[in-house]
């Protein structure tokens, strides 16, 4: 039987110098550490018991929940981003659990309505301090969620909780590597699954990706001829698209945390850039691929009829709320002091899964005869 003082030995002895190790993990609020796991073992679990991380499953991804049962949700983005992060982390000597952790917690703070939803409740909030996903996971795990006594929040590791502050980092210095690892497999996941949705969805048509770089040099290393594709084809594309990207973002990294010199975690701190990158060919290539995925799927008109509906819920619940704050419910009811109430009113409606949002948009609004 492993206890966590021989996990932590395991994690001494095996792991890179540079990488984070849970024996010297801190938390803001001082707690008994456990007998079988490591301090990031009981970070990922905290996350995962969450209510905001349930929630992921009814929330958008790039097609509303309802759409149909086959696209990615935020959940299942969230669990894909958990798997390269996890592969890239262990190839790279790194505490793979710590990435696991980030990596699961990343999108919790995302509203309904994928991030048309984002830009709708950052507008509606533009006089109240805004609204920012990777802020909004932050204070879910620091403040919304009500699990323990003695304190708010899930009272993660400093660790955790830095690897969540991936774009608020002033005077911070650079994250560590399996922030910085999340980072990037956050990217990686959702440019290959967004392509297999399009293409599944129709939205993109096969013919259209014959001038895209990306998608050719993959046809070319599978030896694939001609703009048609079957569902095989379109699932071995996409396999072998995420097990290239992982690939030369594990080789690519590897080469630069080599040529940085980098031997411990606070030498990754005091790096003048990230160190956890692509080649500049592939960045090029990705470069091209997502202004391809923003000419063709993101502003396709299906998704900015989503982007439409989003607005109208999103605007008129919240201008309800602030006009009859006695409808929202008691636990939000009880923030609402000390938050104030435009504020407890964005992190109720953040909290909304699609499928929500709507129910409580139509009750409000009726339907047209």
């Amino acid at each position: 039987m492993f206890l966590r003082t021989d996990l932590e030995i395991r994690e001494a002895t095996t792991l890179a110098p540079y990488a984070t190790f849970s024996a010297a993990a801190q938390r803001k609020y001082p707690e008994d550490t456990s007998r079988t796991r490591t301090a990031f073992q009981k970070d990922r679990d905290r996350v995962l018991h969450t209510t905001a991380f349930r929630r992921l499953e009814a929330k958008t991804q790039l097609f509303l929940n309802a759409r149909g049962d086959h696209y990615r949700t935020r959940l299942t983005h969230t669990l894909e981003v958990q798997q390269v992060a996890r592969s890239v982390a262990l190839n790279l000597g790194l505490n793979e659990t710590l990435a696991e952790t980030v990596a699961l917690a990343h999108d919790l703070g995302h509203p309904p309505f994928g991030h048309a939803g984002e830009r709708i409740l950052n507008a509606l909030m533009a006089e109240h301090g805004g609204f920012d996903h990777n802020l909004q996971a932050h204070r879910i795990v620091t403040h919304l969620e009500d699990r323990y006594p003695h304190h708010p929040g899930l009272n993660l590791t400093l660790d955790t909780l830095d690897g969540l502050n991936k774009h608020h980092r002033s005077g911070l210095g650079q994250p560590g590597l399996e922030a910085q690892v999340v980072d990037l497999a956050d990217a990686l996941a959702y440019t290959a699954h967004d392509l297999d949705d399009g293409l599944r969805s129709g939205m993109i048509q096969n013919h259209e990706l014959a001038g895209l770089g990306l998608w050719q040099k993959l046809r070319d290393q599978l030896g694939l001829r001609g703009s048609d594709l079957d569902t095989l084809d379109r699932r071995l594309l996409h396999r072998e698209l995420l097990s290239w990207l992982i690939d030369e973002l594990t080789t690519s990294s590897d080469q630069s945390i080599r040529q940085s010199g980098v031997q411990s975690a606070a030498d990754v701190h005091a790096q003048p850039q990230k160190l956890i990158e692509y080649s500049p060919e592939t960045r090029s290539l990705l470069r091209e691929t997502k202004a391809f995925m923003a000419q063709k799927l993101y502003h396709h008109w299906r998704v900015e009829m989503q982007v439409e509906q989003a607005t109208r819920v999103l605007e008129t619940l919240f201008h309800a709320f602030m006009q009859r704050p006695a409808m929202l419910p008691p636990r939000p009811r009880r923030r609402e002091q000390a938050d104030g109430l435009p504020r407890t009113i964005c992190d109720h409606l953040a909290g909304m899964t699609d499928r929500y949002a709507l129910e409580i948009y139509w009750s409000l609004v009726p339907a047209v005869p």
